[in-house]
């Protein structure tokens, strides 16, 4: 078995595990994910793809990344 490893597209380090962004649609590593989740938008973001996905928009882009999330 081999691993993979790509760059997070938010912090650009490599990594072997790569999540989507709640707030876009980077792929981002779990240190980035983690810095989303403790945004004081993060419940928005979770609120609206939700609602995205009870309507079938299984595509949903996301809110946008905050410009204080780097």
């Amino acid at each position: 078995m081999s691993i993979v490893m790509k760059n997070c597209e938010r912090c650009n380090k490599s990594t072997g595990i790569l999540i989507i962004s709640m707030f876009n649609t980077e792929e981002i590593c779990l240190k980035c994910k983690q810095k989303e989740k403790e945004h004081p938008d993060y419940k928005k973001a979770v609120k609206a793809d939700e609602e995205a996905i009870r309507r079938g928009n299984y595509n949903f882009k996301g809110i946008g990344k905050p410009n204080d999330l780097n």
